[in-house]
């Protein structure tokens, strides 16, 4: 895997932890008792001490009093805490990737077609632009494999055996579980941490204070690594760094921007907000319907897009509007005031179709 392949996936990386961690939220409560876990509040008091002296314990917006997902405080602190930790490692790896990058690549062949990675003389950010669709597709497959298997804790039984519980039900923050299971099972795979097991001895007090600097090298690496892609794509942003920047075109927040795009002139576009508007204008008309059944004493629940008849029988509304895109622009344009909805749909469609043909012939 290319190194400077995970800067223009910090985004996507965000969006599959944060989804993975919700859907593999605990649903009990335990008791957080590690020394090296800081799950409490109490706790990120002393971290934040031993962590940055200077600062202290920096909570603005009063996110460790939270309890999301109706869990424990406790809990919430420990997805914060993991969350923070695995950010911090991905940074640390796009910023040396970065740096590698800007001045070498791999010498073997990227593809089975024997074609070379992209030259060291193109940014990072353009190398990402002009590495194959599959190859980001792979990338990608990895790091939700990755995170899956730390959800599971490294637990493929139901049972635990000799995996790690849940980062939010008292496994200690940032410990990413070990390959044994799926090694015994599988196939062999080695650890991500110490694979050679040189440190499996290392005592707590030491451990603690490496934990600390990984904390701190996270930070600083995040911080780092948006300083770098913000000096690529907006001159003068960072004036440190200024004379080292090298001009990126590109929208970096659009890791697939070069492959295909979801604004709405486009066709891939086109089918992703007729999908989403379709849903939507499905979904209400079905909580509509199902309000009127209800105010007749003949509905019950039973969920989005779908109604209970008077026999009991299910009916679920998959209708999708020809016009909803349209209707939903009209909705929000100004031009309703001028044109009636069926001169406005007219327009709509011609010009969504006059640019999309023309994105598609570029």
């Amino acid at each position: 895997m290319k190194f400077s392949s995970i800067i223009h996936l910090l985004s996507a990386a965000n969006v599959v932890a944060f989804a993975s961690a919700f859907a593999f939220a605990p649903g009990t409560r335990r008791n957080f008792s590690s020394s090296l876990s800081y799950n409490t509040k109490a706790d990120l008091e002393v971290l934040a001490e031993k962590s940055n002296p200077f600062l202290g314990y920096f909570d603005p917006i009063g996110l460790a009093d939270q309890e999301f997902w109706n869990q424990s405080q406790e809990a919430t602190i420990g997805f914060l805490r993991h969350s923070e930790i695995k950010h911090g490692r991905v940074a640390m790896a796009a910023f040396v990737g970065y740096c590698v990058q800007s001045s070498s690549t791999f010498p073997w062949p990227q593809t089975l077609a024997g074609d070379l990675h992209p030259a060291a003389s193109l940014s990072p950010e353009a190398q990402w632009d002009a590495t194959p669709l599959s190859a980001k597709f792979q990338i990608i497959l990895v790091i939700g494999l990755l995170e899956i298997w730390d959800e599971l804790g490294g637990n493929l039984g139901e049972d635990n055996g000799d995996g790690l519980d849940h980062y939010m039900k008292g496994r200690q923050p940032g410990k990413y579980p070990t390959f044994d299971q799926f090694t015994n099972s599988v196939h062999f795979v080695p650890n991500l941490y110490d694979p050679f097991g040189l440190w499996k001895n290392m005592k707590d007090k030491t451990r603690e204070r490496r934990l600390v600097a990984e904390i701190n090298n996270g930070r600083l690496a995040m911080i780092g690594i948006f300083s770098v892609l913000a000096a690529d794509s907006v001159a003068g942003s960072v004036p440190l760094l200024a004379d080292t920047a090298r001009s990126y075109d590109g929208d970096i927040m659009a890791p697939f921007g070069s492959d295909f795009s979801l604004e709405s002139n486009t066709v891939v576009g086109i089918i992703s907000t007729i999908g989403a508007t379709a849903s939507l204008v499905a979904g209400n008309k079905s909580a509509k319907r199902q309000e009127e059944k209800e105010e007749e004493g003949l509905g019950v629940s039973a969920g989005a897009g779908a109604s209970v008849t008077s026999a009991g029988e299910v009916e679920v509304d998959l209708s999708i509007p020809y016009d909803a895109p349209a209707r939903l622009a009209y909705e929000a344009s100004d031009d309703n005031k001028s044109l009636d909805y069926d001169e406005f749909r007219l327009k709509f469609e011609a010009e969504a179709v006059k640019e999309a043909s023309e994105k598609w012939a570029k």
